[in-house]
């Protein structure tokens, strides 16, 4: 592992993908409830989650090159299922875990990892792995 000091400062966006936008709109908007900061239809809808932003592409959309007009943002996307993993308090995760029941979404796990730090998994409507763990799960302080 390299000793080197980097130059990155922290993540600033995180993408997952979502063919149905309108479902990850409801599941990231109003069950999560964070605020969507843009949309283009049919390709993209954004939120801020604190200081960075979620972002979730259709990932059919994304593997096209951009139009002439567009920002020259190269293709990208992925298939199969990604993962995201929001900071929570300890208190907070049992509050996660009752509106995911109430909203009548399945909890895929709940555990404490060996340092203590507890996670809480479920999956949004595109499949994708959505994580709420404890800051110290990464973070010894």
């Amino acid at each position: 592992m390299s000793r080197r000091k980097s130059l990155v400062r922290g993540i600033l966006e995180t993408a997952l993908y979502a063919g149905d936008l309108d479902a990850a709109k409801r599941f990231y908007g109003e069950t999560l409830g964070l605020e969507q900061t843009a949309e283009a239809p049919g390709r993209h809808v954004f939120f801020r989650c604190g200081r960075g932003v979620l972002l979730i592409f259709d990932p059919a959309a994304t593997a096209r090159p951009p139009e002439p007009e567009a920002p020259p943002v190269p293709p990208h996307g992925a298939t199969g299922p990604g993962h995201v993993c929001f900071r929570a308090e300890a208190p907070e995760l049992d509050a996660w875990r009752d509106r995911f029941e109430a909203a009548g979404i399945a909890i895929e796990a709940d555990f404490a990892w060996p340092n203590g730090a507890r996670s809480l998994y479920v999956r949004d409507p595109a499949g994708n792995s959505v994580e709420f763990a404890e800051a110290r799960l990464w973070d010894p302080e």
